[in-house]
């Protein structure tokens, strides 16, 4: 009686079988991926093409040919030399690099400088000089309000935007009467200079500066 042959595999033969079976799908895949669409490749290609942007700074005008990912700090500071403005943490958390952008504090690091076209930039070399100190500036250097120095740019610019933000009523999470005159207390002034990091720890004085500047006691 005759018997059918038996089928037989061996291991190299079973593990040979499935790495071809495994490479049949991954082939069919990579030929459905479709190829980059050309308007992609074509921005990538643009990244690092200089692209013009109008400022008014301190008064004076600017055009700048910048990369388009270069931020409004670094335009301030490698194409103008406007190094008072100072690079801290760069991602927006110590407020070092405040400026105000019409007539509003914002921190330079995380905004890009074409996003700023036709904007007028106020640094802390446009609030004042050595021999025509702003009244913050005066103040500051009265009270002591630093010992490194290296935030105090921001911090003056920021308290500037600040009191002109109490000026103009504008509340804070911690502001519990609109009517209170002057807007304007020891926890308000924490409360909204909060996002500028004194690492020296010159709190106290920042406070005695803005309070006399402010109108109020410290």
């Amino acid at each position: 009686m005759n018997h059918p042959a038996e089928f037989t595999l061996s291991r190299r033969g079973l593990l040979q079988t499935g790495a071809a079976s495994l490479a049949v799908p991954v082939q069919l895949a990579a030929a459905a991926t479709p190829a980059s669409p050309p308007a992609a490749a074509a921005e990538s290609s643009r990244a690092g093409v200089p692209m013009s942007v109008n400022l008014t700074v301190n008064g004076k005008a600017q055009r700048l040919a910048v990369d388009p990912r270069t931020t409004l700090l670094d335009a301030l500071r490698e194409h103008l030399h406007l190094t008072g403005t100072k690079k801290g943490c760069d991602h927006g958390q110590c407020g070092a690099c405040t400026v105000i952008v019409n007539g509003r504090r914002i921190n330079s690091c995380l905004t890009l400088a074409v996003m700023q076209e036709g904007s007028e930039v106020t640094t802390i070399e446009g609030l004042g000089q050595p021999d025509n100190l702003h009244p913050l500036q005066a103040a500051f250097v009265k009270h002591d309000g630093y010992q490194c120095g290296y935030c105090t740019p921001g911090q003056i610019c920021s308290a500037v935007g600040m009191l002109q933000e109490v000026k103009q009523g504008i509340p804070s999470h911690v502001t519990g009467d609109l009517t209170a005159q002057p807007l304007l207390s020891p926890s308000e002034m924490r409360e909204r200079m909060s996002g500028n990091i004194c690492r020296c720890g010159a709190y106290s004085n920042i406070i005695d500066a803005i309070s006399e500047v402010g109108g109020v006691k410290a």
